[in-house]
């Protein structure tokens, strides 16, 4: 285990080695991956149909995005390097125990957590096989594969109940997100903690098609969410909340 803040200053230098890593997996130069980057996003966008049934969105994330989602999440966690490190810092504050990082992409905060002396185990979830094949590479790549576990969805990983959960940037991407808010609580313990984030947005010129932004779906998010939730404060300036059961 290593000190905050030189895990902190590895991230901000490398990203945990992220453009190693994912040369690697996509068997591409440095040179190759450097030019891919930048497009991510508008590569993921492009692969979007234009608009997607709620039915249809995880056969759309584990069939059919492919790679492209590593390569999106790759040039957001190094473009924003800053706000990054400061979910870092947030989960290092209240991350113990067993975490689940929900959704977790490209595995940066899995790494965090598993780098900390008060966490005792990851489970790494995603429904992208790519995503979960990469982290799976990463956690050995570093030295992890003993803290870090991978799976596809919840179902396949018993009744594990996590002191820590962590859900970023994937809310907004589910067609029921309330009916995931009451999983996490199921599965959370009285002094658990969730980092949460979400944006439900489309974009002021469309370039998130891959979001879900019904009013009647947000409104019963936000029910849920304050009806069975207590937002946790924290000094950090970024979208990321901390949430603790809120037991009746």
């Amino acid at each position: 285990m290593i000190d905050l803040e030189i895990e902190i200053n590895q991230f901000l230098q490398t990203g945990f080695d992220l453009r190693l890593h994912l040369s690697n997996y996509l068997k591409l130069t440095e040179s190759e991956l450097e030019t891919l980057l930048p497009k991510g996003a508008e590569t993921l966008a492009s692969i979007h149909p234009g608009s997607l049934k709620a039915e249809d969105a995880h056969s759309f994330y584990e069939d059919e995005v492919g790679t492209a989602h590593l390569v999106e999440l790759a040039a957001w966690h190094l473009n924003s390097a800053d706000y990054i490190a400061d979910t870092i810092r947030l989960l290092n504050q209240f991350g113990s125990g067993t975490v689940l990082d929900f959704g977790g992409g490209i595995g940066t905060h899995s790494i965090a957590a598993a780098l900390s002396p008060d966490v005792d185990h990851v489970w790494f979830v995603d429904i992208n096989p790519h995503n979960r094949e990469f982290v799976k590479q990463r956690a050995d790549s570093l030295g992890l594969s003993k803290k870090i576990s991978v799976s596809r969805d919840l179902s396949c990983i018993g009744s594990i109940v996590f002191e820590t959960i962590i859900c970023l940037d994937v809310l907004e991407h589910l067609p029921n997100p309330s009916e995931q808010l009451l999983s996490f609580l199921e599965r959370m313990p009285p002094n658990g903690k969730a980092l949460l984030n979400w944006y439900f947005f489309k974009g002021f010129s469309g370039e998130y098609p891959f979001h879900f932004d019904d009013k009647a779906l947000i409104d019963d998010f936000f029910m849920t969410l304050q009806s069975n939730f207590l937002e946790v404060f924290h000094p950090f300036l970024i979208t990321t909340r901390v949430y603790k059961p809120m037991r009746k």
